[in-house]
């Protein structure tokens, strides 16, 4: 017996959409599953794999290609891989929001999670999976640190209150995310990049960049957690401006990663 699973990366939040909107990335992390072996059962793709099925006796092989702790996923994705390959070893019953309140536990954040799953763009409220495009309106360039970032780390920076005025800010830039989203609108989109929620609070880069976005570039938001930015580009101008961004920040990873619309499946 040999099994292959695939599940993308993800970016979450976009901006104003806090623990709610995330899409997938295409970056790939993967597991082959063979008889044989002895699993270790600490790490997190087994133990997601063990909410459905049985590990014992069978081989994990990981391959990761989304950086750890960066913001874009990774756990997620691992998380993924193990529900889905469990899922197809006991005859593939399990859909998307099944697996979703499987793994939420394990996961923390149901949006990365989703978003993994579903593919495209998917917004997340109460264990609802709302996939609502297949793309975004516009180039999600990746600007990744070296340095990570642990989510309790980044969360613990957040504040018990913020100001009406914010709040007001920030419900208004969701109302034009999700709007932008759904009608595949560059112009809502650009609008919409933008949060007090949340963002202002976390990351000291997404200031810098945002305050030498290169042209052709509609916003920067903070993916996830961080302390990975996320440059959204026209598309007639994403080539352009990912060369710009590299001259910009040399010390960092600059990589072109399209929102994918295929979710976690079965290679």
């Amino acid at each position: 017996m040999s099994l292959r699973v695939r599940a993308p990366a993800s970016t979450a939040n976009l901006g104003s959409g806090f623990d709610c909107a995330a899409a997938a990335l295409d970056l790939w992390n993967e597991v082959e599953v063979t008889d044989g072996g002895d699993p270790d059962r600490a790490h997190l793709g087994v133990r997601a794999f063990s909410l459905i099925a049985e590990p014992d006796g069978l081989s994990f092989a990981w391959t990761d290609r989304i950086p750890r702790a960066r913001g874009l996923g990774s756990s997620a994705s691992v998380i993924a891989l193990g529900l889905l390959a469990a899922s197809a070893l006991r005859g593939g019953g399990h859909g998307p929001e099944e697996l979703l309140a499987l793994g939420v536990e394990l996961e923390g954040h149901a949006d990365n999670l989703a978003a993994v799953l579903a593919g495209g763009v998917c917004l997340t409220v109460g264990g609802r999976i709302e996939r609502i495009a297949d793309d975004a309106p516009a180039v999600p360039l990746a600007l990744v640190p070296e340095q990570a970032v642990s989510t309790s780390e980044s969360r613990s920076r957040l504040p018990a209150e913020i100001p009406h005025a914010d709040a007001a800010f920030s419900a208004a830039r969701a109302a034009l995310l999700g709007a932008s989203l759904a009608a595949g609108s560059e112009k809502l989109f650009a609008a919409a990049l933008d949060d007090r929620l949340h963002e202002p609070y976390r990351s000291p880069f997404l200031r810098e960049v945002r305050a030498a976005l290169p042209p052709g570039a509609l916003g920067a938001t903070l993916s996830g957690s961080g302390p990975t930015v996320i440059v959204w580009a026209r598309r007639r101008d994403a080539a352009a401006c990912e060369d710009r961004l590299r001259e910009q920040h040399p010390e960092t990873t600059v990589t072109r990663l399209d929102v994918t619309p295929e979710g976690a499946h079965i290679a």
